[in-house]
């Protein structure tokens, strides 16, 4: 019995110098999120593009401008109004952006890069900084992670103190996110030390979970081994401490108490850090897919027989070109969130024309369920607000929901034929895990600061028992 005692205290030890590090580095950067996320985020004057109601209409139809310029094909359009001039946005087949005057048909000289900056000037209201720098940007990287979801953008770097840069979407006239220096010094920070983006660069993402998986494994087993230690000797120490103040001799091993007391204490905060962060690497493992379908369409001049101008032009927002099944549509979108679809060929509207165009990408998407078996069963509605399971986090809205019968939901942007997220039982259950065990959002009924401040507090607890291990093994010795 003495000896199992013995090698769980060496186990222990060896299990709480592996996770030593780990720790420090998460903690730290999790006490730093607040700081990132709330207190020292950066303000901007409008954060949605919010254009006139009357904007300025088009003396040429899309037919007449596509005719002009000799363009036979594109996969899309839009019609943008700027500078008080009204431009046809038309995505051509090599998925390069060009505009062209609505009212003359002529080009307009990088013209995605003028209303990219027309919309950074729009979202922070600044009309007299310099702009330092405009690059497209294809992929994420630490300044702009995967939790905006939204590519490609345009990152306009403006020539200011604060070093502000806005990450625009142009095809939709919304912003991706913005930063200034300090966020940016924090977002890098966070990504380093908190999910290791390091270790994908080194072997890929796979690689980083899995290490990641193991780090959190080696994280528990120090845990539990470190409660089976207290279990076992709790009577020991407690001898010993009352043997110590009946002879009034000095606490030589405060730092050993001190260890075991905070540990306890936040035992059961470490372990709903733990499990949530391990929920949270096995569901994004087990979500990985290298592949990643994407949508495409290509749409021919000569499908388009009927004018947009014909179209009906009350509360247009935004205009669009979809293919369903084998016929083109005008997608209307009007500022209260409806979604209409017009032939192309006879201006005819589509009936239910967005939870059947949803439909269809999600079958798209969604290549497990047989649309001939599922159909009669599978629910579509429109969310047009962020909730408990489509969150802040997906950005785009509004979406359709298309609900299978087997639980799972598929969000799907129609306005971009985009996959907005996939929930399924899995991924519910972990949402639920990692906003309440791991972002305490349990707490959220005190307010957000408060919430921050009790999971700064958690995440300090952890901080100091690690060290006072570390300083116990350090005396040990």
């Amino acid at each position: 019995m003495a000896t199992a005692k013995q090698n769980f205290y060496k186990w222990h030890r060896i299990l709480g110098l592996t996770a030593l590090i780990p720790v420090i580095m998460w903690t730290l950067s999790g006490l730093s999120h607040p700081f990132m996320s709330n207190w020292f985020r950066p303000t901007i004057a409008n954060e949605v593009y919010k254009p006139a109601q009357k904007g300025i209409k088009p003396a040429l139809s899309l037919q007449q401008v596509l005719d002009k310029n000799g363009i036979s094909e594109l996969v899309n359009f839009g019609l943008i109004t700027f500078n008080k001039q009204a431009y046809y946005q038309i995505l051509g087949k090599d998925s390069t952006a060009n505009y062209y005057s609505a009212i003359n048909g002529n080009l307009l000289k990088d013209g995605d890069k003028q209303y990219a900056t027309y919309l950074a000037r729009y979202f922070t209201q600044d009309s007299t900084s310099k702009v330092k720098s405009i690059t497209l940007q294809k992929t994420f990287d630490s300044h702009y992670q995967p939790i905006n979801h939204l590519l490609p953008v345009w990152k306009i770097a403006f020539d200011r103190p604060d070093g502000m840069d806005i990450y625009v979407e142009t095809s939709q006239s919304r912003m991706g996110t913005f930063n200034n220096h300090t966020r940016k010094a924090m977002l890098t920070v966070f990504e380093q030390l908190h999910t290791w983006a390091f270790l994908a660069d080194i072997g890929g993402e796979q690689f980083r979970i899995v290490v990641l998986l193991i780090v959190v494994s080696v994280m528990f087993l120090s845990l539990l081994s470190g409660l089976t230690i207290y279990a076992l000797f709790w009577k020991k120490f407690k001898t010993a401490q009352q043997n110590r103040k009946a002879d009034n001799r000095k606490d030589t091993r405060f730092v050993h108490r001190f260890h075991r007391q905070i540990g306890l204490i936040v035992s059961f905060v470490m372990l709903t850090f733990v499990t949530s962060g391990a929920f949270h690497l096995i569901v994004q493992l087990h979500n990985i897919d290298p592949q990643g379908k994407t949508y495409t369409q290509l749409i021919n001049r000569k499908e388009l027989a009927f004018s947009n101008l014909q179209l009906p032009a009350d509360s247009v927002k935004n205009i669009a070109l979809v293919r369903y099944q084998d016929s083109a549509y005008y997608q209307v979108s009007d500022t209260k969130k409806n979604i209409k679809y017009f032939n192309t060929q006879t201006g005819t509207q589509l009936a239910d024309g967005d939870v059947q165009y949803a439909r269809q990408l999600a079958n798209f998407y969604n290549d497990r369920h047989k649309p001939e078996k599922v159909y009669r069963r599978v629910n579509v509605t429109q969310i047009r607000q962020f909730d408990n399971e489509y969150g802040f986090i997906n950005k785009r809205l509004p979406v359709q929901k298309v609900s299978y019968p087997d639980g799972e939901n598929w969000y799907i942007e129609t306005t971009t034929s985009q996959l907005a997220t996939k929930v399924a039982g899995i991924d519910r259950a972990e949402g639920l895990s990692f906003i309440f065990l791991h972002k305490y959002f349990g707490m959220s009924w005190a307010g957000k600061n408060i919430r921050d401040i009790v999971s700064m507090l958690a995440a300090l607890g952890v901080l100091v028992v690690s060290l006072f291990g570390f300083a116990a093994f350090i005396k040990n010795k």
